[in-house]
């Protein structure tokens, strides 16, 4: 019995030492945790990383953009007014000629044979008309058989016209001046009347036609600078004006012609190019601008400036719009450090972190081994 009870005295010591260190343990455990969250509390909020920029002044220009092809201002068909084999070709596509050339002449045979017999009979006509002028004076014809002649003489005249003008068709010449675009006859094809067999552009000056908004119609005005970009000439910019303007608007679109003119032949424009079209109408030579970027999108214009570690939502007032740029006409000065990256985590008064503009490191980079580069190669 004695020996019961003594291992009983024993396991109940041993489960009062266990309890007591777990007490022990509990206790440092808690007051880690409130330790830490007490650090924690002390420490604040985490700060935002951003990427800023800073407002500053540039000239902006208010502008109206759109696309449109290219079209020559002048181009024609060179049709053949008769028919005929075509002897000679003197034209070949994208060579330059003027108005009034001849291009291709035509077997004339036949009408050089029209023209010479209505011109003789023409002189004999004439010769006629002058003896019964004399036999007239002498009153010995009658005033109804002179008039017969002369009638008879002027019908001549025409006829001979009309054959020297057919005479001079076989001969087909350039309408207006320009570049053959096309040329559709071989020296030794028969050619049909009316029948299209050059096409000539005049690329000298380009024309691209907008439809413009109505709403638009009291800021566009003839002789605006315009600049064109085309498609097929990457990385050119070319400059034109405001040729002219529809004096009315199309009730069915609501929009209104304005047509820019360009130097074709100075600056490699060609018709048929795709050109996306800028026309200046009014620019401010130091305007308050900043990134479009930097701009809220929620309602109201407005901006996220950065003073003292921490942001603040400023409205502004917007004015032109140009490329990355947008004009502030209040709420900001020039200098202040605007959010451009990182701005959906923000609200009012949230503590910020700016972080370097990775271009800007990467040029950082880039010079700071450029010497040590340099270096190495002189040992």
């Amino acid at each position: 019995m004695s020996s019961i009870r003594s291992s009983s005295g024993a396991l109940r010591a041993a489960l009062l030492c266990f309890a007591l260190s777990a007490a022990v343990l509990l206790g440092g455990c808690k007051r880690g945790g409130e330790g830490d969250a007490q650090a924690k509390e002390a420490k604040g909020p985490e700060a935002v990383p951003v990427e800023i920029a800073a407002a500053s002044r540039r000239p902006v220009a208010a502008s109206y953009s759109g696309t449109a092809p290219l079209e020559a201002r002048a181009e024609s068909q060179v049709v053949a007014k008769t028919s005929g084999v075509a002897l000679s070709v003197f034209a070949e596509e994208g060579q330059v000629v003027r108005a009034g050339q001849v291009l291709v002449r035509l077997d004339s045979a036949r009408a050089a044979l029209q023209a010479a017999q209505t011109a003789s009979q023409m002189r004999k006509l004439e010769a006629n008309y002058a003896r019964s002028r004399q036999l007239a004076e002498q009153k010995l014809m009658s005033a109804n058989d002179i008039d017969q002649i002369k009638f008879d003489l002027e019908n001549a005249r025409a006829a001979n016209r009309l054959a020297n003008l057919e005479l001079s068709y076989a001969n087909v010449v350039a309408p207006i001046s320009g570049v053959v675009a096309q040329r559709s006859i071989k020296p030794g094809n028969f050619v049909q009347i009316n029948t299209p067999i050059f096409r000539i552009v005049d690329n000298s000056r380009l024309e691209a036609t907008l439809n413009v908004p109505e709403r638009e119609l009291a800021t566009l005005r003839a002789g605006q600078p315009v600049t064109l970009s085309a498609d097929a000439l990457p990385g050119q910019t070319f400059t034109g004006v405001v040729d002219r303007i529809a004096p009315v608007v199309d009730s069915g679109s609501g929009t209104f012609r304005v047509v820019s003119a360009f130097d074709g032949a100075a600056q490699s424009l060609q018709p048929g190019m795709f050109g996306r079209i800028r026309i200046d109408y009014d620019q401010r030579a130091d305007a308050l601008v900043v990134p479009r970027l930097a701009l809220l999108d929620d309602g109201e214009p407005a901006v996220f400036r950065v003073r003292e570690g921490k942001v603040a939502r400023v409205p502004v007032k917007l004015g032109y719009a140009e490329g990355p740029w947008v004009e502030i006409r209040e709420g900001l000065a020039a200098g202040d450090q605007i959010v451009t990256a990182g701005k959906v985590a923000l609200r009012d008064g949230t503590a910020v972190q700016v972080i370097a503009d990775p271009k800007a490191k990467a040029k950082t980079v880039t010079a700071s081994a450029k010497p040590a580069e340099k270096a190495g190669s002189t040992q």
